[in-house]
């Protein structure tokens, strides 16, 4: 499982670098969530949960502080959630998490980039199901002997804990996420190199050539909608 999460992060970050897109994103979601409950990540969990991947990307604290700031007004800015599913490339599935104020504008455009690469839309559980939540806590300067421990010492049962690259990774139940975050805390780790809830596919495929040229299209297509918060799918991308 694990090697998948960095080789999709990795081509992730290196389109997300030097860019306000993301930033913006992050902005409504932070919105969305101190709107629901209380504009106080310590006592609005939806909103302690965001701001701590908000870190993880670098997102302005000016950004942050704009966004909780507009929820705290008298703004009646309102925002749907909806999720996509559908299909790219030779058994390739992707699962598009949208935030919108104008419904027909999104389904519209997300039809339009599968149409436009050669994918199709599916009804709703077509793809999910072949997905499954997980929390996904990574840190430095640490081995999975020592976070091992330190879990179990916290009396907590994670799915995996992976060494990749120069960083180590936990699995976890989406519902395990801050209590994840609380005991390497206590223990002494600063920064994460992530910390989300994600969609971790169950089987991945590889894609090349015109295959590979059209999915990558079209996640750019998805990725870079208004309304798109997070894009998931099921191809693992050969290291470089």
């Amino acid at each position: 499982m694990g090697r998948k999460w960095n080789n999709i992060k990795e081509k992730k970050a290196s389109k997300d670098a030097n860019t306000s897109r993301v930033y913006a994103k992050f902005g409504i979601e932070i919105y969305v969530a101190a709107k629901k409950g209380e504009p106080d990540p310590e006592s609005n969990q939806a909103l302690k949960f965001v701001l701590e991947r908000a870190k993880t990307y670098n997102v302005p604290r000016a950004i942050i502080d704009r966004a909780i700031e507009k929820a705290k007004g008298n703004s009646e800015e309102s925002y749907s959630e909806l999720r996509y599913e559908g299909f790219g490339p030779n058994g390739s599935m992707i699962i598009v998490d949208t935030l919108t104020n104008n419904v027909n504008r999104t389904a519209a455009d997300v039809r339009s980039a599968f149409t436009k690469c050669g994918g199709n839309m599916g009804v709703s559980g077509s793809v999910a199901y072949m997905f499954n939540a997980t929390a996904v806590v990574g840190l430095e300067g640490k081995t999975s002997d020592e976070v091992l421990e330190l879990l179990m010492e916290a009396d907590l049962d994670v799915r995996d804990i992976a060494e990749e690259d120069e960083a180590v990774i936990i699995y976890a139940e989406p519902d395990q996420l801050y209590a994840v975050q609380t005991a390497l805390k206590q223990a002494g780790v600063a920064e994460f190199t992530v910390a989300e809830q994600t969609m971790l596919a169950q089987n991945y495929v590889t894609l090349s050539g015109d295959d590979l040229a059209k999915f990558e299209k079209l996640i750019d297509m998805l990725e870079d909608l208004e309304d798109v918060q997070r894009v998931y799918h099921n191809v693992e991308f050969e290291d470089e």
